[in-house]
């Protein structure tokens, strides 16, 4: 393997975490290369045991103990990845933009990794660490004390730092989407952060999978504007149009 072949597989190994299995093909269009480098690339990856290649497709290798954020990321993915890929498609070279933590907003950050010279601000250190090797993108992480969980921050320092950015989109998560209530959180610190997020943002982007339809959660998100849009993959179900009514609805096929 060349030296230039050796820099694709760091984002090899991401797209196998991330999507649970890929194909050859499917690797060789998401960096922009040919089928036959991919698999010079897999080959020795497989050989040291950091995925398994089978016929047809290269698979991630389970870990025992795995973080609950990872376990997070392999639910629902192929719904993730089509979402990450429509919410990509709305983001231009050059965007500013916030991110927040969450297993979709993950798989938003790998698919923006395509994207040239970003102005990132997260909580994240998924999505910071995803984001920052990139030429040309400028990303700062907002905070100083990581959750052991996920390694997101939510203390003083990350909400300062959030405050001192104006961006064109926050991209922004949701662990339901309850038809009276709207977009809702489990923990207070999150939903402070997503309204800290929108409020310094000229557009807030909400990316949800079809899982969290009817789903209710404690904490409401008050934090959408008219013209907001909401991302997900499959027509939200019937008695939603009221709190998604003043929403511009992409869904990702």
């Amino acid at each position: 393997m060349t030296r230039f072949e050796q820099r694709y597989e760091q984002d090899v190994l991401n797209a196998v975490s991330l999507r649970g299995s890929v194909t050859v093909e499917e690797l060789a269009a998401l960096l922009g290369v040919s089928g036959q480098t991919v698999r010079r690339v897999v080959r020795p990856m497989a050989e040291r045991g950091e995925l398994t290649k089978v016929h047809g497709a290269i698979l991630a290798v389970e870990k025992a103990g795995e973080p609950p954020f990872l376990a997070r990321m392999n639910l629902n993915h192929r719904a993730k990845v089509a979402i990450a890929t429509a919410v990509a498609g709305l983001i231009a070279d050059g965007d500013s933009l916030a991110l927040d933590v969450g297993s979709t907003t993950g798989f938003i950050a790998q698919a923006l990794r395509q994207h040239r010279n970003l102005n990132v601000v997260t909580n994240s250190s998924f999505i910071a660490t995803s984001l920052a090797t990139i030429p040309g993108n400028r990303v700062h992480m907002a905070g100083v004390e990581l959750r052991n969980h996920d390694g997101a921050a939510f203390d003083r320092r990350a909400f300062e730092t959030v405050r001192g950015f104006r961006v064109r989109y926050a991209v922004l998560s949701a662990s339901a989407v309850h038809p009276t209530h709207g977009f809702m959180v489990h923990d207070h610190c999150e939903a402070e952060m997503s309204g800290t997020m929108a409020s310094v943002a000229d557009t807030r982007i909400v990316a949800v999978d079809h899982s969290k339809f009817g789903r209710s959660a404690l904490l409401t998100l008050p934090i959408l504007q008219p013209g907001d849009i909401l991302v997900t993959d499959a027509k939200p179900p019937r008695g939603f149009s009221r709190v998604l009514k003043d929403l511009t609805v992409h869904v990702a096929l």
